[in-house]
């Protein structure tokens, strides 16, 4: 679940830089965004794309007239055949959401729960809805601003889902130790302890982004000296496509050595997971610091600032998770009610299923009984039927015999009377 988080996170971040040209190109070659209309997304970008002038005009804007609206007045002098696509486009992508209302109120009536329409509708804001036929200025506008706005919230959920990760790993933890004996929690909790101590004796973390983290790479990664350090060398050898960015995937993999001085995947005190997400940590504080026009991604003139400024020689080391608490007593307990919640409700469900299940066998029994009863009653009928066919055929049998011997008796007179031997008897 993590990873599957991780590799949202990156569509995320590089597709709300779609307008620009060059991360447009890449775009097509990554997988889904996690957004629920993320084929619609695709195919409408696509399409656009083709059109000689938007694709001139999308190369020209920035992000403040992006999110002004100014880059989807432009829809206007877009081709006619491909207008006519979007409108296609639109009324499946409409098709598809009526479908999938539908489907959620059925499921949450056969629930017995309260169906939430403003939730549902929030399932629209993509597009206008008002307008189920053609896609126009407003339906470019709206899915411009509802991918920015949910593909930034991808940093907060994720966030959110390893804090949830964290506390669940405690909770278990304190829940096995409920279930041992005194000298056996001792000894688990002494031994718990000595793997936190572990996990904390590490070498310095450099700060990302620094002089020294980046002179590390330079050094241990690139094979140079680190005297002969020169920032857009460095830029260029990094720069992994050529376009002269550094998108998230290239700034993360700057930060493999400092992450490889804290975890070790053959180390019981170390978590993979804890890793991406000091991963992850570490690209959004670069981004926070060097990212002056927050389009997601990190050029040459930006990155050449950023070793300008006082930060760039910031010889901190940088706090790990493990310095850093994710999570407070309170709401622990407060995480732990929650799954008590969910534990009672399933519980209950899984009752109230045991229940429906014994009546549903209850009804197969008195079926299989009903089954078998009728199919009694209708060898019997069979039997009957067949008996009394029997008889009937006796009773002809020997009417019939009884005819074709006194037929045969009259006929043989017959014969005889005519004959001459008749005469000299008689």
């Amino acid at each position: 679940q993590m990873k599957r988080s991780k590799a949202l996170a990156r569509c995320g971040l590089v597709l709300l830089s779609f307008w620009l040209y060059g991360v447009i190109q890449r775009y097509h070659l990554m997988s889904e965004t996690g957004l629920h209309y993320d084929r619609y997304l695709r195919e409408v970008i696509e399409y656009l794309e083709k059109d000689p002038h938007f694709k001139e005009k999308l190369k020209n804007t920035n992000m403040d007239d992006i999110k002004k609206g100014k880059l989807s007045k432009e829809l206007d002098f877009v081709q006619h055949n491909f207008r006519t696509k979007l409108d296609e486009l639109k009324r499946e992508e409409m098709n598809r959401l009526r479908m999938l209302i539908k489907a959620k109120h059925d499921i949450q009536d056969g629930n017995g729960r309260t169906v939430d329409h403003q939730a549902l509708l929030k399932q629209f804001e993509h597009l206008n809805h008002m307008n189920p036929d053609t896609f126009e200025v407003e339906d470019l506008d709206r899915l411009i601003k509802s991918a920015t706005k949910d593909l930034e919230n991808f940093d907060k959920d994720r966030h959110d889902e390893f804090k949830r990760y964290e506390m669940m790993k405690e909770h278990e933890r304190r829940e096995r130790l409920k279930n041992m004996s005194e000298e056996e929690r001792k000894k688990e909790e002494q031994h718990f302890e000595e793997m936190k101590k572990k996990h904390a004796n590490h070498p310095k973390v450099n700060h990302p982004g620094s002089e020294d983290q980046l002179k590390e790479v330079w050094h241990e990664a690139d094979g140079l000296d680190p005297e002969d350090f020169d920032p857009k060398t460095f830029f260029k050898m990094h720069d992994s496509n050529g376009d002269g960015f550094f998108d998230e995937t290239e700034l993360e993999a700057l930060f493999t050595k400092e992450l490889e001085k804290v975890y070790n995947p053959q180390n019981e005190e170390d978590d993979m997971f804890e890793m991406e997400e000091e991963r992850l940590r570490m690209r959004e504080h670069v981004m926070n610091e060097v990212d002056t026009n927050k389009d997601r991604l990190v050029s040459l003139s930006e990155f050449m600032a950023a070793t300008k400024k006082e930060e760039f020689y910031d010889k901190d080391e940088w706090e790990t998770l493990d310095q850093n608490p994710l999570y407070t007593e309170e709401e622990l307990r407060e995480y732990e009610k929650q799954l008590a919640n969910e534990e009672n409700d399933i519980n209950k469900k899984s009752v109230e299923l045991q229940k429906q299940r014994e009546e549903l066998e209850r009804q197969q029994e008195e079926l299989n009984a009903q089954r078998f009863e009728i199919q009694q009653a209708v060898e019997q009928i069979e039997r009957i039927k067949a008996q009394g066919t029997t008889a009937d055929v006796k009773r002809k049998y020997h009417i019939v015999m009884t005819a074709d011997t006194d037929n045969s008796i009259l006929q043989s007179y017959r014969q005889l009377k005519g004959s001459s031997c008749y005469s000299e008897l008689h």
